[in-house]
């Protein structure tokens, strides 16, 4: 701590003991108190005007500047004070945000993030850097042209993501240094991304994971949270919810869950991501929440299928109904400790409901159907879908690999009907047989 006088003016002289007490203070804060004791020359009325600058290390901005003159000199001090406790409050390390992924939803999630991060001054940084997977667009690279125009002209046209947003073409880059790790990629992607990062994560980091998916190891299957934890050595939270990207973008009323394991990551990303138009709710099950994002992607394939045949609304709903019951049926035979609650939070029933009636899954599912299986699910998604990632049918075959692995086809019929039709093994027409399918 430095305590400096710039003036050996005689109006300061009563108060020389004073820094001595603020040090026995404040001392321990480590902050730069500056008393220039820079006094003006005399006004009109002969008063003069005392100036003490008070500078706190942590933060970026100028040095605060308290104005007093004599009589009121000791009420200043009591400002200073006051000012020195504040201080000690926000002189902790901000959090760096990092935005791994930068798709339609990883757009909306940084635009959402970055306008947060510059409301909460005392609780992170303002850059927050997206890291963006090079692309040529509109002649240039996509990177130039996001830092550029302030807009991911590919993935999310017409929306502004942030002044305080940076896109970054490389991952390690985007990563190093960054202490809140916002992972939204497509899930295929994820492990070879943890693979390249893994030395360079700051250790006291923690992540969230907005991705839907789950990994099929030679142990069984794998969450994606729990690849990011044992892969880079961190705490993992999940974000999961009703969350049209477009709808969101638009600052419609959305809600989201956010899972955690550790109660203070997950306040973190509460505060990272909540607005007043995306209300995020904190829960104490990662695994219920992670389970519900990525199940219900299945499931409105089969509502897809039933849009693709002309069905009405009656055997939507039936298929939404059956599909929450398999879901929450799947999910807690292979993790226990989820939480029936769950399955009725932004993460269950309202992230199934609006999949199901307006996701990309069921449009691609709808148009495989009318396609009369001429066209597959890659060629499909590159009409539709403009570079997004289908996630319905990979998930579907990793959730039936654990079903025929555990001889679980006869408990979760629906699950194992729409993987069989959408590998062609069986007709759109057979998801109103489901029960037969798995006899």
């Amino acid at each position: 701590m430095r305590l400096r006088w710039a003036s050996r003016h005689s109006l300061l002289r009563p108060f020389l003991c004073f820094p001595f007490a603020l040090a026995a203070r404040y001392g321990q804060l480590g902050h730069d108190l500056q008393y220039n004791g820079d006094v003006s020359r005399p006004r009109s009325s002969g008063v003069k005007v005392i100036l003490i600058t008070c500078h706190d290390p942590c933060s970026r901005s100028q040095p605060s500047v308290i104005r007093r003159t004599p009589t009121s000199m000791r009420s200043g001090l009591g400002a200073l004070l006051r000012r020195g406790k504040a201080f000690q409050g926000s002189c902790r390390q901000l959090h760096r945000v990092a935005v791994v992924g930068s798709g339609n939803w990883g757009s909306v999630a940084c635009r959402i993030a970055a306008s947060n991060a510059l409301r909460q001054p005392d609780v992170f940084e303002p850059e927050v850097k997206m890291w963006v997977f090079e692309e040529q667009v509109e002649g240039g690279k996509l990177t130039d042209v996001i830092n550029q125009t302030n807009e991911n002209v590919k993935y999310l046209p017409g929306v502004k993501l942030g002044e305080n947003v940076r896109a970054l073409p490389d991952l390690r880059e985007v990563v190093q240094g960054s202490t809140a790790l916002v992972m939204v990629s497509p899930h295929q992607f994820l492990k070879k991304i943890c693979n390249d990062v893994s030395n360079v994560v700051d250790k006291n980091a923690t992540a969230v994971s907005l991705i839907k998916g789950m990994d099929i190891t030679p142990a069984g299957p794998q969450l994606l949270s729990t690849m990011v934890r044992e892969h880079l050595g961190i705490d993992c939270s999940v974000l999961m919810g009703a969350n049209i990207a477009k709808d969101v973008a638009k600052e419609e009323f959305s809600e989201a869950t956010i899972g955690y394991r550790n109660k203070e990551a997950g306040e973190l990303y509460q505060k990272l991501f909540n607005t007043s138009y995306f209300h995020c709710t904190p829960v104490e099950d990662v695994e219920g929440t992670e389970m519900c994002g990525t199940l219900k992607n299945i499931i409105a394939l089969g509502a897809g299928f039933c849009d693709g045949l002309g069905l009405g609304t009656n055997s939507k709903a039936a298929i939404i109904r059956l599909g929450l019951l398999e879901m929450k049926k799947f999910s807690q035979a292979l993790f226990p400790s989820v939480k029936d609650d769950t399955f009725f939070e932004s993460c269950g029933v309202a992230d199934l409901v609006v999949t199901c009636l307006s996701g990309r899954n069921r449009k691609v599912a709808e148009a495989f159907v009318a396609s009369g299986g001429q066209k597959t699910w890659e060629v499909l998604e590159s009409e539709l879908l403009n570079g997004q990632k289908l996630q319905g049918v990979l998930t579907s075959h990793e959730v039936q690999q654990v079903i025929v692995a555990r001889q679980w086809e006869k408990r979760f019929p629906l699950f194992t009907t729409i993987h069989k039709i959408a590998s062609q093994e069986l007709p759109p027409s057979a998801i109103i047989d489901y029960r037969s399918v798995a006899a």
